[in-house]
């Protein structure tokens, strides 16, 4: 008799970042030491539980001793590669040691662009950066980056400084670098909220369907939607409906940002825009608008006249209209949208429809 498998372990934010780590070689880096490394001990823990590997880059003293008694390697040591290979082979970290004498952030960005690693965390006490109104900056491209230098007043110099060295990493070869606090760091590595800003050097967004391994995301992030009140409660029959028009908003080609469908309505030729939601950490960073246009774009594709959306939200309505979107009439939109339909909310409900360009 064949024997059954385990069941799968629950869809968590921690288990998704860290099935993402797994078998991958992280560095972080502490230009400064802190007071406490608890909460860098912590986050190293989860991480080798994970078979993560770590590469911890700090300066030559006695935060390298801390972390690694007599065991750090030299940035300066030839065969560098080589040599931390072999120590993350005996432990999941290794301590590369920048000499005391040299600039850290030019040191870290000459060496790690060649030791290949696949993201980079910068431990800064000032944690996430913040647009003028207060609010985080979640997420920076390079070409973002770019143009937010000359933006900033020189006279906080630095700040200035501060993207410049993150532009010159990213311009180094290193494919994504996070900033945020040590007291964030676990939830800048293990929640989808966050804690600092990510930058890449790469286009940030990718808009695709989703697959078999984006499903446990994305019914999680359908349900997060829900409990918020953004998206109405469906029944399982429906909710797979949606699951199987849906496409993903990804950061990286990996990090679900956001998610919507387009159902279809083939015989009335329009399309629904449906179960749209876009993470906290990314709300204001245009991934509702990315998710809007890749359905307009599938709906012209499949012939359909115009697209439409449906809520009870102001904020929503709101978001629609800057999409280009009109409030229309429910007898507008197909009629087939209303069966079944709950009655006490149907008087509530805002419909919005955007006609579509037949030249595409």
């Amino acid at each position: 008799m064949t024997e059954r498998s385990a069941a799968p372990a629950p869809f968590s934010e921690k288990g998704f970042y860290l099935a993402e780590f797994r078998g991958r070689t992280l560095a972080i880096a502490l230009p400064r030491a802190p007071g406490a490394v608890a909460p860098l001990e912590a986050v190293l823990d989860e991480l080798e539980a994970n078979h993560t590997r770590v590469v911890l880059v700090v300066p030559e003293g006695e935060l390298a001793e801390r972390l690694d008694p007599g065991a750090g390697v030299p940035a300066a040591s030839p065969r560098l590669a080589s040599r931390l290979w072999r120590r993350l082979r005996e432990r999941s970290r290794a301590v590369l040691v920048i000499d005391r004498r040299k600039d850290f952030a030019a040191e870290a960005r000459s060496v790690l662009p060649r030791l290949g690693v696949s993201k980079l965390v910068w431990v800064d006490p000032g944690g996430a950066l913040h647009r003028d109104d207060g609010q985080r900056l979640s997420y920076l491209d390079l070409a973002a980056l770019r143009s937010l230098v000359p933006a900033r007043d020189p006279a906080d110099a630095v700040l200035v400084d501060r993207l410049k060295e993150l532009t010159a990493m990213l311009e180094a070869g290193i494919p994504a670098v996070n900033v945020c606090s040590l007291e964030g760091l676990a939830d800048e590595l293990f929640t989808y909220a966050g804690s600092g800003t990510m930058f890449t050097r790469e286009r940030w967004v990718d808009v695709r369907r989703l697959g078999l391994d984006d499903l446990d995301a994305a019914g999680d992030l359908i349900q997060r939607g829900v409990d918020e009140g953004y998206l109405l409660p469906r029944p399982q029959a429906e909710l797979d409906g949606v699951l199987a028009h849906a496409f993903g908003v990804f950061v990286e080609g990996r990090y679900l940002a956001g998610i919507g469908a387009l159902l279809p309505h083939p015989d009335e030729r329009a399309g629904e825009i449906a179960s749209l939601y876009t993470l906290t950490r990314f709300v204001g960073e245009g991934v509702g608008g990315y998710v809007v246009e890749h359905a307009c774009r599938e709906a012209a594709a499949a012939g359909y006249t115009y697209v439409y959306a449906c809520t009870t939200s102001p904020r929503v309505v709101a978001f629609f209209a800057r999409q280009g979107f009109a409030e229309v009439d429910p007898a507008q939109i197909p009629a087939s949208k209303w069966a079944d339909y709950d009655a006490d909310r149907r008087p509530l409900v805002h419909c919005l429809r955007r006609d579509l360009d037949p030249a595409g």
